[in-house]
């Protein structure tokens, strides 16, 4: 039988992939985050040959979370997030859908306090830990809602953004954690040594699905860092004293397919973290799909 015309064209023409991101919308600011996807998936198909169908989604249930491709953990109340996940059974399939299958997964604030396999500061049973990576974090390293703060900082890995480079990007702290210790780790087992009070540690995940074991001994990627807090008061007040030896603090880490920052791009206009991310997504599904 001779093809249509409609048959070649769908041979010729390639297939416009198709990618579901959800935002977990248990609690904080999960609409702002989906309202950035959309700007950054605008951005990135006006700007690419390669077009993605793009879906974006709040995910309240596992059958909305197993629709996913790729996740969001939005800041908010680590506390509550963790609380409400467990109530409602999402707790379990999110560390599947992080530590198991290993799919694109991005913390901000909260988010990245749940994305931690060791949290410092937390009260006994107060929450539970999502995991997926190996650092410890420092639960509002910047103190109390009043102490919150924007602050100019430095992203390097956003140097190929198509967008017109407008650094550094607009960092929005509040109640922020920081990355304080970058925890070794064996066949996807987490350790944790010298464990404080009032520290909890992530369930680990000792086995991983087929298209996740290549990542599995990615290691943990610094991405940006802020100069401590003496170095911000001496650039805001022009004090001329010596903070040259003041320990940064680590903002932004990654892991294989798991990204977390400290602050919050979802409270700004700025799509450039998104759209960054957007293209990880790509890139990883792409991969997983050959894998398969």
């Amino acid at each position: 039988m001779t093809p249509s015309r409609n048959q070649l064209r769908q041979d010729i023409e390639p297939k416009m992939s198709k990618i579901t991101a959800g935002v977990l919308a248990l609690q904080g600011a999960f609409y702002e985050h989906l309202q950035l996807l959309r700007k950054a998936a605008d951005i990135l198909n006006s700007s690419s040959q390669q077009q993605t169908q793009w879906k974006f989604i709040e995910v309240r249930t596992k059958a909305q979370l197993d629709a996913c491709d790729a996740l969001i953990l939005p800041g908010g109340e680590s506390t509550t997030i963790s609380l409400v996940a467990a109530s409602s059974g999402l707790l379990e399939p999110l560390r599947d859908f992080v530590k198991l299958h290993r799919k694109p997964t991005w913390g901000t604030c909260a988010g990245l306090i749940l994305l931690a396999e060791s949290a410092n500061r937390t009260k006994k049973g107060g929450q539970e830990l999502i995991g997926g990576i190996d650092v410890r974090v420092n639960r509002n390293h910047f103190g109390r809602q009043t102490e919150s703060f924007q602050a100019p900082i430095d992203l390097p890995f956003l140097q190929d953004s198509t967008i017109p480079e407008t650094l550094p990007f607009n960092g929005v702290f509040i109640r922020a954690p920081v990355v304080e210790r970058i925890l070794p780790h064996q066949q996807g087992i987490q350790i944790e040594e010298n464990q404080r009070e009032e520290t909890i540690v992530a369930p680990s995940r000792s086995a991983v699905d087929t298209a996740a074991q290549k990542i599995l001994e990615d290691q943990v990627e610094v991405l940006a860092k802020l100069p401590g807090r003496a170095a911000r008061l001496v650039a805001n007040s022009g004090v001329n004293i010596d903070a040259e030896k003041e320990a940064e603090d680590i903002i932004a880490v990654k892991q294989g397919n798991v990204f977390g920052t400290s602050f919050h791009p979802e409270l700004t206009d700025d799509p450039r973290i998104h759209l960054w991310w957007l293209r990880q997504v790509r890139d990883a599904v792409q991969s997983r799909n050959i894998d398969r």
